[in-house]
């Protein structure tokens, strides 16, 4: 069993905007969030995080909704200029690390969470899903939030959380369920 308290005192500690303990029935799942996967992201169908190597929708919700409890961790940074992508997505590395620590606090009380983030999973140069091999670093990649079909915008205004706090605001999600 997670000491909570323990947890929130570690969690303090860290460079978070915000951390919510919610329960996974409170997230909404669609099948848009997916279409949007296909048909707008160059990562589908290139890595075990994302579709349809993460499966179907279906799935990754009976996945999430297995799980008694969800952390929702949330990050914010300013960039010069929103609308440069590359300068934007050169701040989600530093989420990930966060993401991460996160993740080792929970393990270090003996539980192993599942976790949804902001990557399409970058460690391998090339992922083993092309050559149809199953992931080479399951314990280290986590699959995108959107991956399984999640419309996290809800989720994150019932917390209070918006997803523009000024123009060259970046805000980043993870989801750990445990």
């Amino acid at each position: 069993m997670m000491d909570l308290e323990k947890l929130e005192g570690d969690l303090a500690a860290l460079p978070l905007y915000g951390y919510f303990f919610i329960d996974p029935k409170e997230l909404e799942f669609s099948q848009r969030v997916r279409h949007i996967c296909k048909t707008e992201c160059p990562m589908y169908g290139t890595t075990w995080a994302c579709p349809p190597g993460v499966g179907a929708v279906e799935d990754c919700q009976a996945k999430c909704l297995s799980f008694e409890n969800c952390l929702m961790i949330v990050t914010v940074t300013e960039v010069a200029d929103i609308a440069d992508i590359q300068e934007t997505l050169a701040t989600r590395p530093d989420h990930e690390q966060i993401t991460d620590q996160v993740r080792d606090l929970m393990r270090a009380q003996g539980v192993e969470p599942y976790v949804l983030s902001t990557e399409a999973c970058h460690i391998c140069p090339r992922c083993a899903y092309l050559d149809g091999q199953p992931c080479r670093e399951p314990e280290r990649m986590h699959p995108c939030v959107e991956s399984h079909g999640i419309v996290l915008i809800p989720t994150a205004e019932r917390y209070g959380i918006g997803f523009q706090y000024g123009q060259n605001v970046v805000t980043w999600f993870s989801l750990l369920f445990f």
